[in-house]
């Protein structure tokens, strides 16, 4: 058994009650060896991002492209933080593809057109709102 360890959790939650729950639960760790010990610190980085914050700017990006899908994917990014302020926030809008930040990461070359649209009909489009307020 060794002297000492560490262990790093990478944690997303998909609401503020989720994450409250997530962090008690490992706040209350406690170890079940005699004289052992386990001390957390940290807490959960990146505020949750529900779909709610994308659903207007969704809306729209499905209306410019029809048959568009969206995803929950858990993921983490910028996006989470300008949904938390209440900004209308849609995420994953770069290049499609998969492998992401890994080796075997890819784009498809024939989709960067169509997602350079949508992204400059977005902002026409944001842009036309906001134009109008």
């Amino acid at each position: 058994m060794p002297a000492e360890a560490t262990v790093t959790a990478d944690v997303r939650v998909e609401s503020a009650r989720e994450q409250a729950r997530i962090e008690s639960a490992f706040a209350a760790l406690a170890p079940h060896l005699e004289d052992a010990e386990i001390s957390v610190h940290g807490s959960i980085g990146r505020p949750p991002m529900p779909e709610s914050a994308s659903a207007d700017l969704f809306a729209v990006a499905q209306q410019l492209l029809p048959g568009l899908e969206g995803r929950s994917v858990g993921g983490g990014s910028d996006g989470n933080f300008t949904a938390a302020l209440g900004v209308p926030t849609l995420d994953g809008l770069g290049a499609v593809g998969g492998g992401a930040h890994a080796d075997h990461e890819y784009v498809l070359v024939d989709a960067m057109a169509e997602r350079a649209n949508l992204v400059a009909g977005l902002v026409r489009a944001i842009r036309e709102m906001h134009a109008d307020a």
